[in-house]
């Protein structure tokens, strides 16, 4: 097994696998791309993180739409405000439970509130050392869970990767 790590002229970190591209980062931009995800888990000691550099952003802002889902409907009873930590699901299993809960907060503006039933603009602040990158593209929308009751959705409206 022969593992290689090579940082191009573009200041682009490449990772092969027994010759094969399983990773890229994009180090100017702080975020990165599993190529072969069955040989990069499975067959290495690394995760993500190991390739990690002193650049790479430790959470990444995205501005969404979110939607809570009214009390009557099955959601809260309660409103949201900022600081808020639910689990943030982008995509489900043919069963219908979900792959991966991402870890993130939501941020409202000051000390605003965010009641079932409301739509608002917030800040969802995600760790960028979890595999998450395959997920953030604009448009794309994903669920809000308090463990596995959905309690709401959102969509991206704009990816930041503030620098350190």
């Amino acid at each position: 097994m022969i593992v290689r790590k090579e940082i191009k002229d573009d200041n682009e970190l490449y990772v092969y696998f027994n010759g094969k591209l399983i990773y890229k980062r994009w180090l100017d931009l702080g975020y990165g791309k599993v190529f072969d995800k069955f040989s990069y888990g499975k067959y290495t000691d690394y995760s993500i993180t190991d390739f990690d550099l002193d650049e790479t952003p430790e959470v990444i802002h995205v501005k969404a739409k979110l939607i809570l889902i009214p009390t009557e409907d099955g959601g809260r009873k309660t409103g949201i405000t900022s600081g808020y930590r639910p689990n943030h699901v982008f995509e489900y299993q043919t069963n219908g439970q979900f792959k991966y809960a991402y870890m993130g907060d939501i941020q409202t503006d000051k000390d605003d509130w965010i009641m079932p039933g409301e739509t608002k603009e917030v800040i969802v602040r995600f760790l960028s050392r979890q595999p998450i990158d395959e997920y953030m593209d604009i448009g794309r929308k994903w669920w809000i869970h308090e463990g596995h009751r959905v309690i709401g959705d959102a969509k991206i409206l704009k990816i930041e990767f503030p620098k350190s």
